[in-house]
């Protein structure tokens, strides 16, 4: 976790004069106003996949634990816990309510793993739910959703079976997909649940206030919050939603937002209004993902490696992103995430592809012998100004090196995630975060049972290679396992890393106490105060 917090706690003041309105943030009210670049597109914890709406539902929703604001696993509806190997007992805290008042029980996180697990839900995240007894037999449509290993011995105790010994189970169950859902109040609201703010109810440390689609979204100090006390902000207001950087950031300049995010060139503009600049890692990758799916030319390896050859991603960090912070991709595995004794890619370096136009035209040639023909490749991406950007240097870079003819099918967020889920498209700008301190964050993205694996890449080996390290609890075994992975995904050419991300933003100097993560909702609001 170390590594992890220095990540997260990074803050480097590039410039550090300048002024900004006040009207962003109100002390009196203890009110701020902020910005989403997307709207969020599935605020059902079940099905949520994406960091917009995780960002959302961590405001709104608390599972049996949550990060606090170092970063560490902290008591969330569960005031404390035993684990063993085979299984963990959970003691639920007595004064945790809806919205409505009602308490929050065991139950309510039995009735949302058992949905989520159901094949009828179709969550691209069940998996992560696989730790459970049976989760994954329930998934795979071979057992009811009533053989899941976890009951209720009251109303307040939550007692799990273990699939298998899990060294990393309580950081999973501070994720989305393990927040509870309270079963009258779903079957009440059928197919609209989660669709507007008084369709979804809530257990966290605020509530959906207002909620206009594609415009605004507010937020309010949850009164039944059991931990009320220790929230200092009453309503955080998200009164704009729009992927224009350069909008983002005259909102803040003209101080009607009081947090926003730069790029390339944004980030200009913020040096010469001399505004002071934060940095944070991330600790998300970023790739180009192909469609591996029978009749797709992408699913054809030769095409693959020959872009594999041409690609420079430090030419895509200092020429393209051009802001401080990111790091040039180099595996799926980021340079943080840890292995047996220090960083796992200091362990087990990554193989690296040469930029070698020769041998990129061979590859290109074995291609179009083996296809007779190689159409226009769709190369699907989201709509916001630095995806745009990105799309059109890999567009002129692979036309210009290989001939290669790309089409740009830009796409709102909510419908680029769509589209990328029914496998539209040949190659789709994509990115991945952790969802837990684990090598198996990014380990498992590839097997053939994950759905946010959404080229549908299908290897028999990599699956066997993430069960070992799925089954063991010896970290040599694992990282072994891990190595491998990282070298099947080179010499398959899965994905084509492209750049570790590092962010910069902009934060109103009297806005206080927000958390940066790595893992969890990022930014998160939830402890933030103004002051004077």
């Amino acid at each position: 976790m170390r590594l992890i917090l220095a990540a997260q706690l990074l803050s480097v003041t590039f410039c550090c004069y300048g002024q900004v309105a006040a009207t962003s943030v109100d002390y009196a009210t203890q009110t701020i106003t902020h910005a989403l670049t997307e709207e969020p597109p599935q605020l059902n914890s079940m099905k949520a996949t994406d960091q917009v709406s995780v960002e959302i539902l961590g405001h709104v929703m608390e599972g049996l634990v949550r990060y606090d604001r170092r970063g560490n696993i902290t008591p969330g509806v569960a005031e404390r816990w035993e684990v063993t190997d085979s299984s963990a007992t959970f003691w639920l805290r007595r004064n945790a309510k809806w919205s409505d008042g009602k308490p929050v029980t065991a139950h309510d996180f039995i009735f949302a793993w058992q949905n989520a697990l159901d094949p009828k839900t179709a969550s691209e995240y069940a998996f992560i739910l696989y730790a459970l007894k049976n989760a994954e037999a329930i998934n795979q449509g071979e057992l009811p959703t009533s053989a899941l290993g976890v009951t209720a011995s009251d109303d307040y105790t939550l007692i799990v079976t273990l699939e298998r010994p899990i060294g990393y189970f309580i950081k999973l169950t501070a994720f989305t997909t393990y927040y509870p859902v309270r079963r009258d109040f779903y079957e009440s609201r059928g197919t609209r649940y989660a669709a507007d703010a008084k369709e979804l109810i809530y257990n966290g440390a605020f509530t959906i206030s207002e909620w206009v689609h594609s415009a605004s979204l507010n937020m309010a100090k949850n009164p039944h919050y059991w931990d009320k006390n220790s929230i200092t902000l009453n309503a955080i207001n998200i009164d704009y939603i729009t992927a224009d950087s350069r909008a983002h950031l005259n909102l803040f300049i003209d101080g009607k937002i009081a947090h926003t995010g730069l790029d390339g060139e944004t980030y200009k503009d913020a040096l010469t209004q001399k505004l002071r600049i934060n940095s944070f890692s991330t600790g998300s990758i970023f790739f180009l993902e192909y469609n591996h799916r029978p009749g797709r030319a992408t699913s054809n390896i030769n095409i693959r490696k020959a872009i594999q050859h041409v690609f420079d991603p430090a030419e895509m960090v200092n020429r393209v992103l051009a802001t401080p912070g990111n790091l040039p991709g180099k595996s799926l595995f980021p340079v943080w995430v840890k292995g047996v004794s220090v960083r796992f890619r200091d362990e087990y370096p990554p193989p690296t592809a040469t930029i070698d136009l020769n041998k990129a035209k061979q590859y290109l040639s074995d291609a179009r012998a083996e296809l007779k023909d190689i159409p226009p490749l769709v190369l699907l991406v989201s709509d916001s100004p630095i995806a745009s950007k990105q799309a059109e240097y890999v567009q002129g870079l692979l036309l210009s090196k290989l001939g290669l003819k790309i089409v740009v099918d830009k796409q709102t967020f909510k419908q680029r995630l769509a589209k990328m889920s029914s496998g539209d498209f040949d190659i789709v700008g994509a990115g991945w975060g952790p969802d837990f301190d684990d090598v198996m964050t990014f380990g498992d993205l590839f097997a053939s049972w994950n759905l946010n694996n959404r080229g549908r890449y299908t290897n028999p080996e990599y699956d066997r290679l993430v069960r070992v390290a799925m089954d063991s609890t010896v970290p040599k075994v694992r990282m072994d396992a891990m190595g491998e992975l990282q070298q099947i995904l080179f010499d398959d050419a899965v994905l084509l890393p492209q750049y570790e991300q590092g962010i910069i933003y902009l934060q109103h100097p009297k806005l206080k106490g927000v958390t940066r993560r790595v893992f969890g909702p990022d930014p998160d609001f939830t402890y933030a105060r103004v002051v004077k």
